[in-house]
């Protein structure tokens, strides 16, 4: 087998540069919302409610699938899922605020903060959708008896 050069994976002629700059008018319509920085652009406190659980998202699949499961778990009678729903507006740059940057570095929503963790102590900040699912499923807040064994290791052959 050969060994190729990285060299080989660009256009003739390209050159790689040593410090990359960021071109600003390339992304289309979503350039502003996918962008190579990490960190806030502006500074919002993100709202607060009564519940313990406050939800940061929109309603695109994968901030549905988690409203969806507080759904199901407070319609299964775990008082412990009440929440509060606030938008983030993608769009606008919502995600990029200082108060959403402290709940999820990324910037991407979904992102939950539990302002009574199970033992007390500070919020715990979960983000990426099936890991806030896996903390509400497995959550001692929402684990009736029933709902454990359904989360039991498959037996092994």
């Amino acid at each position: 087998m050969t060994e190729k050069s990285p060299a080989d994976n660009f256009p003739a002629g390209y050159q790689v540069p040593k410090v990359w700059t960021w071109d600003k008018g390339n992304g289309g319509a979503f350039a502003s919302i996918n962008r190579p920085i990490a960190g806030p652009t502006h500074d919002k406190d993100l709202p607060v409610g009564k519940h313990p659980l406050q939800l940061y998202s929109l309603a695109t699949p994968n901030g549905v699938k988690v409203t969806i499961m507080l759904e199901e778990l407070l319609a299964a009678g775990h008082s412990g899922a009440e929440y509060d729903a606030w938008p983030i507006r993608i769009g606008d740059g919502d995600q990029f605020g200082s108060g959403f940057v402290d709940v999820n570095p990324n910037s991407k929503i979904p992102a939950l903060t539990d302002h009574q963790p199970k033992g007390g102590g500070e919020p715990v900040r979960v983000f990426e959708s099936a890991s806030i699912l896996t903390y509400l499923a497995i959550s001692p807040r929402n684990s009736a008896p029933s709902c454990r064994a359904s989360f039991a290791p498959a037996p092994r052959p």
